[in-house]
């Protein structure tokens, strides 16, 4: 008889962690430009890759679980500050929807299917839509109520300097999540 709740595997649960590791790993590739206190990183990156190649449940656990530790205080990703005054400083919005974004980018990939460029280009859309424009909805707004600035002046310091990076990245993600579904299928059911 199997359990009430056959979801969640011992495969799905590991990958959750590899792929949190990997966004703690990841937050500590970053570039300080000076005129934000939000830095480049590769730890987004991350959480595409966790939305789009473990799907909605295990890409959320995988950075859910990442931020509640850092919530309770453990130096899970770079910098100074961790716990509460992270998650509340001035990049808190975008942490805050990393979850959310690896949730919505798996449960729209799952539903694109075949390999071929228009596979690619809807891939590509829902990864730019639901991981990095998603984050920014939650991450500017943020940034702007944290260090009392107009709307305009936080889309200045937390959205224009890194939007060309983070599209690079949904780019990289997106081919990167087409070879692995053209070489294994799914990894997580």
């Amino acid at each position: 008889m199997k359990p009430a709740n056959s979801r969640l595997t011992v495969q799905g649960i590991v990958l959750s962690a590899l792929f949190g590791a990997l966004m703690m790993v990841f937050s500590y590739i970053k570039i300080h430009i000076g005129i934000s206190p939000v830095p480049i990183t590769l730890e987004n990156m991350a959480v595409l890759l966790a939305g789009v190649l473990l799907g909605p449940l295990y890409g959320f656990f995988s950075t859910f679980t990442v931020v509640f530790l850092l919530a309770l205080g453990l130096p899970v990703l770079s910098g100074t500050s961790v716990g509460l005054a992270r998650l509340l400083g001035p990049t808190g919005g975008f942490l805050w929807m990393f979850p959310i974004c690896a949730l919505l980018v798996g449960w729209v990939t799952r539903r694109i299917r075949g390999t071929g460029w228009p596979a690619y280009v809807a891939m590509f859309a829902a990864i730019e839509i639901f991981g990095v424009l998603l984050a920014y909805a939650g991450g500017v707004p943020w940034l702007q109520h944290k260090l009392h600035v107009s709307f305009g002046k936080a889309l200045l310091m937390g959205f224009v300097p890194y939007i060309g990076g983070d599209t690079i990245k949904a780019l990289l993600v997106t081919f990167i999540a087409m070879q692995v579904r053209r070489a294994f299928g799914t990894i997580v059911k």
